[in-house]
């Protein structure tokens, strides 16, 4: 498993993981309160996001083999996309 993680700054981390989780929920297994959320993909990559008060935690798990740069982006435009007053946002992938 490789693991990835970033933090955005961002004083609507709750909100933007609510609407995220709410959106994947419709295709995806979510589980989300408004401080924590995991979403789980078909390929057995998990993202995890935590809201803290000044930032959106975000930890990205994929497994060996699949393509973590494909899932960084997935993530990324689709924050991007509830976050479009503040677009782009600042991801520090590590």
């Amino acid at each position: 498993m490789q693991l990835t993680e970033a933090r955005v700054p961002t004083g609507s981390g709750s909100r933007y993981l609510q609407q995220l989780c709410k959106h994947w929920a419709h295709r995806l297994p979510v589980d989300f309160t408004t401080e924590k959320g995991r979403v789980d993909f078909p390929s057995g990559a998990v993202v995890t996001m935590i809201a803290e008060s000044d930032a959106l935690a975000v930890k990205l798990e994929v497994p060996d083999g699949e393509d973590v740069a494909h899932m960084r982006h997935i993530v990324a435009s689709h924050l991007d996309r509830f976050a479009f007053r503040e677009t782009p946002l600042a991801f520090d992938w590590k």
